[in-house]
């Protein structure tokens, strides 16, 4: 393995640049040389105690190895071998039922002369990873992973046991190009090994093991010393070649878990135990993973969006919902059916909370089905606006399901139409707790920019959990919007492509039934600055539709 390479390297040099000193100044005197002695490997099985010998069935044991004259150890689990420079390691033992391992571990001592010695140790382990994660992960042999750099949030931070993904901080599409990341690779090898590419593209004609990584500063100093100036927290561009580690799944607490051997890492090196829970495996797309692990001084926990297609490769949206269980497709002319329909009416309060401008109202002029649509109408009137907001409320409420409108949006200046959801019990719960989702928001001020937003606690207003993409024909032709909406993650498109993801958990307000919404406001906190020659527009809607 290129770590322990590495210190052999170091090693030779430290004993050259000894002898050519000596050369010198024969007058200089050095310590002995002295092997380590007295070497002591202290195993503790997880889980371990009178009832449960063999410990807890997870097969994780920590080993502290301790020896006089050591500066640095190693541990040799069979194929899998770990570097331990303080003699403390961890290591999980996949084969099921009770096992007895060998276990060799070596101690160095200054110039790199060293002592072993082996230790067997009797495991349980009880997990079975299912196959068809198994599957996922190896492919057919030849499957490659990557950072999806082309993602909102495919990397970011937030809190220890935090379940916002990259609650606190997320990088944009290709934020970090520069840094190291986006051109790794990540092979999980059917035999168990875990191969890191530190550079893909640099593999023609021949192979070539250089590359660089990224890191947090001082944590990465673990891979061996380096010259990189810190970029305020981060080493970018730290020189490393490909390596190899080990890798098992295990679960404990039922969380599925990638567990890599010594300082096996993906995307940004961050220490601490090397483990990586699987926070989302869904089963569309099979071909993306999301992940979270703690640093080494259990500040965050750093997220990771990982996928095995590579860059420009087909990513088609597959729902999961595809049976059609309500639906308008507005072609009947005339008010909105009532059986699935009822009003906002008025200003609201505080402009509907936003500082709107509009007044809503049920009058043909401002909202009508013709032609095929639902056509709703901002209006200048006098020193004010009209507009219409509909609602489910009361008639159609759900949980769960993929929504798809299809839509021309408004061009003028101050308009912001919205196709959206708030959870059904906001009256008890008021918002944020409700919930709302905002699967299509557009505002005049800033054409063809299309919004998609969670509003939940923590995560509300000008601090929303959102994104935006940029449809060029907006305003001019149809398009369709839509929320694929999961227990285990949201995501929000437009024309088929995901644009936002969100994942789901009980910690937030998307396990509960929500109601649809429809409407145009004009000006507000979002809308601006309405145009000065506005007299009216409109957002006409073909259909929507909802499936589970």
């Amino acid at each position: 393995m290129k770590k322990y390479n590495n210190f052999i390297n170091i090693s030779l040099l430290a004993l050259f640049t000894v002898f050519f000193i000596a050369c010198q100044d024969e007058d200089q005197t050095f310590g002995e040389i002295l092997a380590p002695t007295n070497i002591v490997v202290v195993p503790e099985i997880a889980g371990q105690d009178s009832a449960n010998p063999n410990g807890d069935g997870s097969g994780m044991v920590t080993f502290t190895a301790t020896a006089d004259n050591a500066l640095s150890y190693k541990y040799s689990f069979g194929a899998a071998q770990q570097n331990a420079p303080s003699g403390v390691t961890t290591f999980t033992f996949s084969d099921l039922g009770v096992n007895t391992y060998t276990v060799v571990v070596v101690a160095y001592g200054v110039g790199g002369v060293s002592t072993s010695t082996t230790i067997e140790v009797d495991v349980l382990a009880t997990y079975s990873p299912p196959a068809d994660l198994l599957a996922t992960l190896v492919g057919d042999g030849s499957k490659t992973w990557r950072i999806k750099s082309e993602q909102n949030a495919h990397f970011g931070l937030g809190p220890v046991g935090g379940t916002v993904q990259a609650e606190w901080y997320q990088a944009g599409p290709e934020e970090k190009s520069a840094t190291g990341m986006y051109d790794d690779r990540y092979i999980f090898n059917a035999d168990g090994t875990f191969t890191h590419i530190t550079n893909s593209t640099n593999d023609d004609p021949t192979v070539d093991v250089t590359g660089t990584v990224f890191g947090r500063d001082p944590l990465i100093n673990e891979l061996g010393p380096h010259n990189e100036t810190p970029n305020g927290a981060d080493i970018e561009n730290y020189p490393y070649q490909d390596y190899s580690e080990s890798w098992v799944i295990t679960a404990p607490g039922g969380i599925e878990t990638i567990n890599l051997t010594g300082l096996g890492f993906i995307g940004y090196y961050t220490g601490g135990n090397h483990k990586y829970e699987l926070f989302q495996r869904t089963e569309q797309p099979p071909n993306e993973l999301v992940l979270r692990t703690t640093d080494g001084n259990n500040e965050f926990d750093w997220w990771f969006i990982i996928t095995s297609e590579e860059e420009g490769a087909s990513n088609d949206f597959q729902s999961i919902y595809n049976n059609l269980v309500w639906q308008d497709e507005f072609d009947v002319n005339g008010a909105p059916d009532p059986e699935k329909w009822t009003y906002d009416l008025g200003t609201g309060d505080n402009g509907w909370g936003n500082q709107e401008l509009q007044t809503y109202t049920n009058n043909p002029e401002n909202i009508i089905i013709e032609d095929g649509m639902l056509k709703i109408t901002a209006k200048a009137n006098g020193s004010g606006y009209t507009s219409a907001r509909i609602k489910t409320e009361g008639l159609y409420e759900f949980t769960y399901g993929r929504i798809e409108a299809r839509a021309k949006l408004p061009a003028t200046a101050g308009t912001w139409p919205a196709m959206w959801m708030l959870g059904a019990d906001y009256i008890t719960n008021p918002w944020p707790a409700c919930g709302e989702i905002d699967y299509m928001e557009h505002v005049g001020n800033d054409l063809n920019t299309i919004h998609g937003t969670l509003h939940y606690p923590g995560m509300s207003a000008g601090n929303a959990d959102g994104n935006s993409t940029t449809v060029d024909t907006a305003t001019s032709e149809f398009h369709d919007y839509s929320v694929e909406w999961t227990p285990d993650v949201i995501k929000i498109l437009v024309d088929g492509e995901v644009y936002h993801t969100v994942i789901n958990s009980d910690s937030l307000p998307f396990n509960s039934n929500f109601f649809l919404i429809l409407n145009m406001a004009i000006g507000g906190t979002f809308g601006g600055d309405v145009d000065p020659a506005f007299t009216e527009e409109t957002l006409e809607i073909e259909y929507i539709r909802v499936y589970q």
